[in-house]
């Protein structure tokens, strides 16, 4: 049986040059890093234990990311 999830991560920079990561499908599933290669790392062991914490099972579905222009 395969256990595998797929998740999305929005990626942006701080004021500070920090690369801040975070997925939406996931409660207080965040991280940060100087590099996206550290980041993406980091998230994913994030991500371990955000799944650790709590029982997803029936996770929302990421629809997307819409930009607006006001």
């Amino acid at each position: 049986m395969n256990n595998t999830k797929e998740f999305y991560v929005i990626i942006e920079r701080d004021e500070d040059g920090y690369y801040v990561g975070e997925v939406p499908q996931l409660k207080a599933c965040y991280s940060q890093s100087e590099t996206i290669d550290e980041l993406i790392a980091n998230i994913k062991e994030v991500i371990e234990l955000c799944l650790e914490e709590e029982e997803y099972e029936n996770l929302p579905e990421f629809v997307g990311i819409q930009k607006v222009v006001k």
